[in-house]
């Protein structure tokens, strides 16, 4: 699949501030819905069990629909499946504004989830179209890379602004312009790529995987508020599980299959997701339990938590594009995914001495650039190098699974750590309990980001170089 002439200079770097913003905007909203909740809450009805799936149904479609993503991708065109990815994200975006219940907001958000499936496994497959085989690549992944904490970052922020000076309804409606930017550029910014192989499309596959990281993810996360060992938590979680083992069964004896197994045997490939999977996990939850401390905890107004996490998005940034592919250029892809992932350990580890009567230029400040470090050091040659280690033919298949590792990570670890949170702080913590509870989460992540250097260390290769080489 490429596009017969190659696009000249100016237009790769056009097509690439194109898939930058898709990424920006798939990962913000995941995070612009955050100081939002209350007034959701309090306008359609949610309690407080069922509010967190404005959060999770996009997280959850996203995440089980990446791998599906990544093969219509592969089968109809990138630039094609990119397109369609927008316009639904478009109506996912209007229907989630516009709700007027409980259903028709977590329908909305599970639409956001499947366009944004479509949209980030076809904009890396453009990417390496536009970047693979020239000297710019490293450059590109680090753009590309940026662009996810910054989209993280933003949301935050911008749902504080947005919710604070208009309504809520403004936080799905702020992807809609951007959409319309994005897609009056791709004709001309973008290659047009043919269709693959043809065959029949992996449905199966995708309802199955799909429905299990949604009952696995519902399971744990009303855990804490029912009970473990209630016939509802036991059920989703073995539902979880069951629909889990069916998708890898369906996997191995399909035709055309969303996720060839052969690919899990590539060393490579598998230790890369293991990172972004690691990666999703301790990242996602520390953005999110440190958004909490910030305003519960330390009573900052949802605009100042947004604030807060400026310098480590400006961190971010500069080493994923200054830095990153610099040392990736001179001592390879795994020193740096394994250094990475111990600079994030250190700086959740520090997190988790935070205090009742802290304050953020001691308690969070410091921590938080060095995890941001850590963090920007992995995310770059983990994603190239589980890009790199897949077959032409599967590169979108490879970047819908490290999408999917990462969102899947992150759906999880936060589900899992969110039930240990709330479970050291009781019911209706004092100050001191809640932030017990936030300190467990951090120490969680952190042990989770060592294994992950540990892991990295012991199962992946070390090749000087992972990108490939100008030709």
């Amino acid at each position: 699949m490429s596009s017969q002439h190659p696009p000249s200079r100016a237009k790769r770097w056009l097509g690439l501030a194109l898939i930058a913003t898709a990424q920006f905007v798939v990962i913000m909203d995941t995070s612009i819905v955050g100081v939002a909740l209350p007034y959701i809450q309090r306008d359609l009805g949610f309690t407080a069990e069922s509010l967190s799936w404005v959060f999770n149904a996009y997280v959850v479609a996203f995440g089980g629909l990446l791998l599906l993503g990544g093969r219509l991708s592969d089968a109809f065109g990138a630039r094609k499946i990119f397109v369609t990815g927008w316009l639904v994200l478009i109506a996912g975006s209007v229907i989630a504004g516009a709700a007027g219940s409980v259903g028709a907001e977590i329908a909305g958000r599970a639409i956001q989830g499947a366009g944004s499936a479509l949209i980030a496994p076809a904009a890396l497959t453009l990417l390496m179209m536009l970047f693979g085989g020239t000297s710019d690549l490293p450059k590109a992944f680090a753009v590309y890379g940026a662009a996810a904490p910054i989209g993280g970052a933003a949301g935050v922020f911008i749902g504080g602004v947005l919710t604070e000076y208009t309504s809520w309804p403004w936080v799905f409606y702020a992807t809609i312009p951007l959409a319309l930017i994005v897609l009056a550029f791709t004709a001309t910014a973008l290659p047009r790529t043919e269709r693959g192989a043809s065959g029949p499309i992996d449905i199966a596959g995708a309802v199955t995987v799909t429905g299990g990281l949604a009952a696995l993810v519902y399971g744990i996360v009303m855990a804490p508020e029912i009970g473990w060992f209630t016939p509802t938590t036991i059920g989703a979680i073995a539902a979880g599980i069951v629909l889990l083992v069916a998708f890898f069964v369906i996997q191995s004896r399909s035709r055309t299959p969303l996720l060839r197994l052969g690919m899990l045997r590539a060393p490579q490939l598998a230790a890369a997701n293991g990172a972004q999977l690691v990666l999703g996990g301790a990242w996602v939850s520390m953005w999110f339990f440190l958004n909490l401390y910030l305003q519960q905890v330390l009573g900052a107004s949802a605009f100042a938590a947004g604030a807060a996490l400026l310098p480590m998005t400006g961190l971010v940034v500069l080493v994923m594009i200054a830095l990153a592919p610099r040392l990736q250029t001179r001592f390879g892809a795994k020193p740096l995914i394994v250094v990475g992932l111990l600079i994030l350990a250190a700086g959740l580890l520090w997190l988790s001495f935070a205090r009742p009567d802290g304050n953020y230029v001691v308690d969070v400040l410091p921590a938080s650039l060095v995890a941001a470090l850590g963090m920007s050091l992995t995310f770059v040659p983990s994603l190239g190098t589980a890009i790199n280690a897949a077959p032409p033919a599967e590169t979108g298949v490879a970047s819908g699974l490290v999408s999917t590792s990462y969102q899947i990570g992150s759906a999880l670890t936060l589900a899992i750590l969110t039930a240990v949170a709330y479970g050291v702080a009781g019911i209706d913590p004092a100050l001191a309990e809640l932030t017990a509870g936030y300190s467990a989460a951090f120490l969680g992540a952190a042990t989770l980001a060592l294994a992950g250097a540990v892991v990295s260390a012991v199962a992946m290769k070390s090749p000087k170089r992972v990108f490939a080489t100008p030709s």
